[in-house]
């Protein structure tokens, strides 16, 4: 079950990451607080779980990263949603939506 429980949080948090860098380009720090602030401090990431992930992300060439520096700023790497990872976020919001609306109808959860 523990493999499971990692594979969903891994699949739900790539879900998340190019769902946010899909309306803007973001920081990783920016990633973090988002899904913090939007999901009422249910959910939160440590900086040493989203840089790997980002770092993984980047490596499938979903996001493209860039370095940006701004006047009295400390450099910071921006990430955005490259044409491939927008083809990934449309098949990963198919696939959850379809899982939830599965588990919803075992369950008798809502929707059933």
């Amino acid at each position: 079950m523990r493999a499971l429980d990692r594979e969903l949080k891994r699949g739900a948090a790539e879900l998340m990451i190019l769902a946010l860098l899909d309306a803007q380009p973001r920081h990783g720090y920016d990633l973090s607080k988002l899904i913090e602030a939007r999901s009422g401090g249910r959910l939160k990431f440590h900086i040493d779980s989203l840089y790997p992930l980002l770092y993984r992300l980047e490596e499938r060439e979903w996001i493209k990263g860039t370095w940006v520096e701004k006047p009295d700023e400390r450099r910071r790497r921006v990430y955005k949603l490259t044409p491939a990872g927008r083809r990934v976020l449309a098949d990963q919001r198919r696939t959850w939506d379809a899982f939830v609306d599965a588990v919803r109808q075992v369950t008798g959860g809502e929707h059933a």
